[in-house]
């Protein structure tokens, strides 16, 4: 028991004097200064370093583009368009054919047509398994998705449409 204690005693001693640790040269802590601010040099060409080039080489680890196996939803049942402080959020539900809809997704449309006359057009389109799922109630097949939209995107918009495979939804701005 005397022994465990006169070296802990020993070793708070010794601890306590290294106290100037934290200004020593030896502490790798102290080997760099404090961060400074800098000007940044920016070149057009880099304005999205982090972001790969797009190249034509195919590198070892790299896969083939999956295949579009999306489809549009059958009957689009609501659209709300819900503004925020920064734009708009668009909402959709609809109705899926059958039950197991997933990967539910409001497509862009981009068209030359729609730009012109202030539209925006979205298409629901929904994946579904590759088994047989039985139809299902309706509430069973329905299915949500939102899109977000900024003020600058909905500058000079006067409608927005989300299309299904039976019919489509449109909102007039008022």
């Amino acid at each position: 028991m005397y022994k465990n204690l006169s070296a802990l005693l020993v070793a708070t001693v010794l601890l306590s004097a290294c106290g100037n640790w934290g200004n020593s040269r030896a502490n790798p802590s102290n080997w760099f200064g404090r961060s400074d601010p800098a000007p940044v040099k920016v070149s057009p060409d880099d304005a999205n370093a982090l972001i790969p080039q797009d190249s034509d080489s195919l590198g070892l680890f790299s896969r083939p583009e999956a295949e579009d196996t999306t489809v549009p939803i059958a009957i689009i049942d609501e659209l709300r368009i819900d503004p925020t402080p920064h734009g708009a959020i668009i909402y959709a539900s609809g109705t899926a054919i059958r039950q197991g809809a997933f990967d539910a997704e409001l497509r862009r449309v981009v068209s030359e047509e729609n730009t012109a006359n202030g539209i925006i057009e979205y298409s629901f389109r929904v994946n579904y398994p590759d088994f047989a799922t039985r139809q299902g109630s309706v509430q069973s097949r329905t299915v949500s998705d939102a899109a977000n939209l900024s003020t600058q995107d909905l500058q000079g918009i006067r409608l927005i449409r989300v299309v299904g495979q039976q019919n489509a939804l449109e909102s007039r701005r008022r």
